[in-house]
């Protein structure tokens, strides 16, 4: 089977890795992939999101399955695309069509599709651009913080939790008049919710689906969960607090609730549905849904997997799959993003990155933002390498990891010091 991966960072580096393992693989490629994702298959130059680009690949490598990982493609329609053209149709996608993927692309049709299927999330209202009014009557009624989100996709940077009414006041004035492009021309308002905050993930053909293990990711820049909000700074699986009581609340309350709703909408769903979740004191609660794998997540989740990760996605792809094997191992995986200075703020590219041979002899290293230069690998991105190690015991993985990350290195490289610390 020839396999084309979309995307270019470290959770397409980290299906690459685990989808190269299988038996049933001929050929793998990625577009536009990174120096990582070159040592595993063939990059492919081209964008995602244009789809005359993913047809022209399709087609001149004979790919037989399209596995998305970014969001923005499959929000835009990618696999309605292919579905509705002749020459393609043939080719599985590993995601969902664009009317499920806007679970993602919509924050408000989110809510609505959980009020609307009772999954339990926190209260919540939406409010345009010409209802700024309404909106601070709606703030007047919560309690702080107060929670303001983008409806649309804001590249993981849309959602603000501000202390201060005043302030929360400013920001939305802000976000309606276009903080963040067309994706705050509607805002979110919702109630905090004061609990642990966790990922899970199912792969699913629609019908079925198999449980994958659940992660803490670390979203913040800085040590003790402050500064300014990034597209993740680590991640943990497993995590203990969700054990098997609450994993059933899970799975009895959420996803066998949104696979339903997803049915009863005729939404046909092929793919990853990640969970954003919040344990309030053992219930647990949606704060979002992703429609792929996330990342870091996806470093430190897919590791622990056993089996053929390619055979699950044909079981998804040709909705049988019920027949598929699946497991993992009980180790934990530690996964620390090192980033570029100044990150998520301005910052350099082009920096020379050194260590990455030698951390890779006892540690995961995938690549999330790079490139080759010269025959040299530099970082080409925000958030450069993601370092995960692996251990039956959490305080061993962490250490696994760090000395890992301790070998990689350059200019300005920046990482948190406390992923997975406040699990012990």
């Amino acid at each position: 089977m020839n396999v084309l991966i979309a995307g270019g960072g470290g959770r397409e580096h980290a299906i690459g890795h685990k989808v190269n393992q299988s038996s049933k693989l001929d050929k793998l490629f990625f577009m536009p992939g990174n120096a990582g994702t070159a040592a595993l298959g063939v990059n492919l130059n081209g964008n995602p999101e244009k789809f005359e680009d993913v047809k022209q690949h399709l087609l001149k490598h004979d790919i037989d399955m399209l596995v998305v990982g970014p969001e923005a493609p499959l929000v835009a329609g990618i696999a309605d695309f292919i579905a509705n053209d002749e020459e393609l149709k043939h080719v599985m996608v590993i995601g969902p069509k664009k009317a499920a993927a806007r679970l993602e692309g919509s924050k408000d049709f989110a809510k609505q599709f959980m009020n609307r299927h009772n999954i339990p999330t926190a209260a919540h209202q939406t409010f345009g651009s010409g209802d700024y009014d309404k909106a601070v009557d709606f703030l007047k009624t919560l309690k702080p913080p107060y929670v303001l989100k983008a409806d649309g996709l804001a590249a993981g940077k849309g959602v603000l939790i501000i202390n201060g009414f005043e302030k929360a006041c400013n920001e939305l004035k802000e976000m309606l008049a276009g903080k963040f492009g067309e994706a705050s021309g509607s805002v979110v308002i919702e109630e905090f919710l004061t609990g642990i905050e966790l990922s899970v993930f199912v792969l699913t053909d629609g019908k079925d689906y198999v449980l994958l293990p659940e992660a803490k990711d670390y979203k913040r820049i800085k040590e003790g969960d402050k500064g300014l909000n990034t597209g993740g700074m680590g991640a943990v699986s497993p995590v203990a607090f969700a054990d098997s009581t609450f994993m059933k609340k899970v799975k009895s309350r959420i996803i066998e609730p949104t696979l339903t709703g997803l049915v009863k909408d005729k939404m046909p769903y092929t793919g990853f549905i990640f969970f954003g979740l919040m344990n309030v004191n053992g219930d647990p609660y949606v704060i979002e849904y992703n429609v792929r794998m996330g990342d870091p997540e996806t470093e430190a989740v897919l590791p622990r997997l056993k089996g053929d990760l390619l055979e699950l996605f044909e079981g998804a792809a040709k909705g049988d799959l019920v027949r598929c094997k699946y497991s993992h191992n009980s180790d934990y995986a530690v996964t620390v993003m090192l980033v570029s200075k100044g990150y998520p703020e301005a910052y350099e590219k082009g920096k020379e990155i050194t260590g990455l041979s030698e951390a890779a002899k006892k540690h995961l290293v995938f690549h999330a933002g790079t490139k080759e230069s010269n025959g040299k690998v530099v970082s080409n991105g925000g958030r450069v390498i993601a370092v995960t190690g692996m251990a039956g015991s959490l305080d061993d993985a962490i250490s696994c990891t760090y000395d890992g990350v301790a070998r990689v290195e350059f200019e300005g490289v920046t990482y948190r010091t406390d992923i997975g610390r406040d699990l012990r």
